[in-house]
């Protein structure tokens, strides 16, 4: 079979094509005759700097859609030929995948192998930051900085859905505003001059909840813009910074909070609790609430093309690997 994989850390180019033997399911596990592998920044990270990754050589990718191809003795709901979607450690630039039973979703009506190869990981991700960490409620106002991302496209939407009074977004650029206006945002803000964009759309409030991918000084600035009582939930730390503490001085005055979420930790300390969330958040796209636009699709030999695009933060939506010819 084919996979994608790097021996070294760096840009793009140490992404290269190898043949393998193809896995078999251990215990517990299935794999899967892949059809298509999103492309998540995390996948980036793991190239250029190590982020997850245990040894090399190191296959990436997080998400799946295909067919079942085969599994393990003991495995039950799950059948060869059957279409799914899956989260999976690493390893999904490939054209067979292992993955644990517990992270693997048989598709519902209505979705094809295409549209859910962008749902297992930013998905699930904006609907728990909003609903179970976020815990929004009718009226109030959410700020989503990436708004024109994976998880960004979907959380305006998810906001909209649930009533929320006004939803922002912050994008890296201005080009990139167009995108996330059509998927349920109010106002799209820059990343340099959100936190003053905030005060004048909220009067001087504050938002109620806000969702994070970012870290460093967007936190910082982030928590300076919350509404009393209002919820700040990090997801992420595209920005390479180091971590840093907040504590009862930033939060005790006006009962802020922080909180945190990583949907492969969940997947890993708490399965069951996934395939809830997932359940609920694949339903938004059954029933139309969500639309998960794929803007770019690539071979998988062009794997290296995929990561300079999404690399170069000019890219809006959804990235795809078609890994079956």
């Amino acid at each position: 079979m084919r996979a994608v994989e790097f021996q070294e850390y760096g840009d793009p180019e140490v992404l290269k094509v190898v043949q393998a033997e193809p896995p078999a399911p251990g215990p517990g596990q299935v794999t899967i005759d892949a059809a298509y592998a999103g492309v998540n920044f995390a996948d980036l990270k793991s190239r250029a700097e190590g982020y997850r990754v245990d040894s090399l050589p190191f296959r990436p990718g997080l998400e799946v859609s295909g067919r079942i191809r085969a599994v393990s003795d003991g495995v039950e709901g799950l059948r060869p030929g059957q279409e799914v979607a899956a989260m999976v450690p690493d390893g999904a630039y490939a054209e067979v995948v292992v993955a644990e039973a517990a992270t693997v979703f048989p598709l519902r009506d209505g979705l094809d192998l295409r549209t859910a190869a962008a749902l297992p990981i930013v998905l699930p991700t904006a609907h728990a930051l909003l609903h179970e960490v976020g815990r929004l409620r009718a009226g109030e106002s959410v700020l989503v900085h990436g708004a024109a991302g994976g998880v960004g496209t979907a959380a305006g939407q998810l906001a909209r859905a649930a009533g929320a009074g006004a939803v922002y977004g912050v994008v890296s650029s201005p080009t990139k505003s167009e995108h996330a206006l059509k998927r349920g945002y109010d106002e799209v803000f820059t990343t340099n001059t959100f936190a003053d964009d905030v005060r004048r759309a909220t009067g001087g409030r504050g938002v109620d909840l806000i969702l994070d991918p970012v870290g460093g000084d967007t936190l910082r600035h982030g928590l300076d813009t919350l509404a009393p009582f209002g919820r700040l939930v990090s997801f992420g730390n595209a920005s390479g910074a180091e971590p840093w503490h907040v504590g009862q001085p930033e939060l005790y005055p006006q009962g802020r909070s922080v909180a945190g979420f990583a949907i492969l930790l969940l997947a890993r300390s708490a399965p069951e609790a996934l395939r809830e969330l997932v359940e609920r958040a694949f339903r938004t796209v059954t029933d139309g609430t969500v639309s998960l636009p794929v803007t770019a699709e690539f071979p998988l030999s062009e794997a290296a093309e995929a990561h300079r695009l999404m690399g170069s933060r000019t890219s809006t939506g959804k990235l795809l690997l078609r890994i079956a010819d």
